[in-house]
């Protein structure tokens, strides 16, 4: 009898070391979800679409990225607050939302800081930029990178030449308060507002303009409800590329170094990408009957010097000087 015991003992445990087995075996992938708030055909998609495409095969399909473009998760500021509590997985996302969660960020945001996109990737891929995304962890955030979004410029329903063409227009900006400041400086009547109420309130006539990048007014098809793009290039924008603290925890540090490698992959990608296209994104709205001009950038940054003065003492003064020295 004991004998008899023992062996449905050990059966037992056999049964449950090959159910166990199994169950490993037909296991599923592990499913993450990747957000963010712009068109299909935006160069961040498809760096979104490679980066997905990589994990999954350098990780030989035990990990899934899927992508959900054009807020299908929701408005920036959302998609972020699902990182912190593990809802979402990964966000590219412009900065203006940031500032709420890492102040540092706005930094990024001063108008003309940048002479160049390849001085934004000195200071954005070195120590500076290195510090600011490691702050996000302390929101339960990871920062894998910074993208591009381009330069911003200004659309609207009347020709910009200079500041005093701005005088108490209405003008879209994102929820940034140094985007406010800048415009408010600049004599327009900053409208802070989410991207998806942007082209029906320029179609109502509730707003006179906005501020993007070519790529956004191109795969938005902007030139149905503005006439005009001037050509100011007043702001930089990078997107940032974000990870859920809270996922990196269901990943093995292999699975991790495969994520920060296709991640870093994607961004040159998206980079290079958004250089060779940026050019067509202009003929493009041009072909479709907006006029594209070039204004005397000058003029606008003298305008908007006062800004420094109110937010020198914010970012730093040797912070915001270090990163203009690192221009060409």
């Amino acid at each position: 009898m004991k004998k008899l015991l023992v062996l449905l003992i050990v059966a037992l445990i056999s049964f449950s070391a090959v159910y166990a087995q199994g169950e490993t075996e037909t296991a599923g992938p592990i499913v993450l979800k990747l957000g963010h708030g712009i068109q299909n055909s935006h160069p961040a998609h498809l760096a979104a679409v490679q980066f997905a495409e990589e994990v999954a095969e350098k990780t030989d399909g035990a990990i899934e990225i899927q992508v959900y473009p054009n807020r299908q998760l929701g408005e920036e500021r959302e998609m972020v607050e699902g990182l912190q509590f593990g809802t979402v997985d990964f966000v590219i996302t412009s900065t203006g939302p940031l500032v709420s969660f890492v102040p540092e960020i706005g930094v990024v945001d001063l108008p003309f800081l940048f002479t160049s996109s390849e001085h934004a990737y000195r200071v954005l891929d070195g120590k500076i930029g290195q510090n600011i995304l490691k702050k996000f962890e302390e929101k339960s955030i990871v920062g894998l990178s910074f993208m591009e979004n381009g330069w911003r410029s200004i659309s609207s329903s009347k020709k910009i030449e200079t500041p005093e063409d701005l005088q108490g227009l209405k003008v879209r900006t994102m929820q940034n308060k140094v985007h406010m400041a800048a415009f408010s400086a600049l004599g327009a009547s900053p409208v802070p507002m989410a991207w998806g109420e942007v082209y029906t309130s320029l179609q109502q006539g509730v707003i006179d303009g906005q501020e993007n990048p070519p790529v956004i007014l191109a795969t938005n098809a902007l030139w149905e409800v503005q006439d005009y793009y001037a050509l100011t290039k007043h702001f930089y924008t990078p997107q940032m590329f974000l990870m859920s603290k809270s996922t990196v925890g269901k990943l093995s540090d292999a699975q991790m170094a495969v994520i920060k490698e296709a991640a870093k992959n994607a961004t040159d990608f998206q980079r290079a990408k958004m250089a060779e296209l940026d050019s067509e994104y202009i003929a493009t709205l041009e072909k479709n009957g907006m006029e594209v001009y070039e204004v005397d950038g000058s003029l606008f940054q003298k305008a908007t010097k006062s800004v420094y003065d109110q937010y020198s003492s914010v970012f730093g003064a040797d912070l915001i000087a270090d990163i203009i020295a690192m221009g060409d």
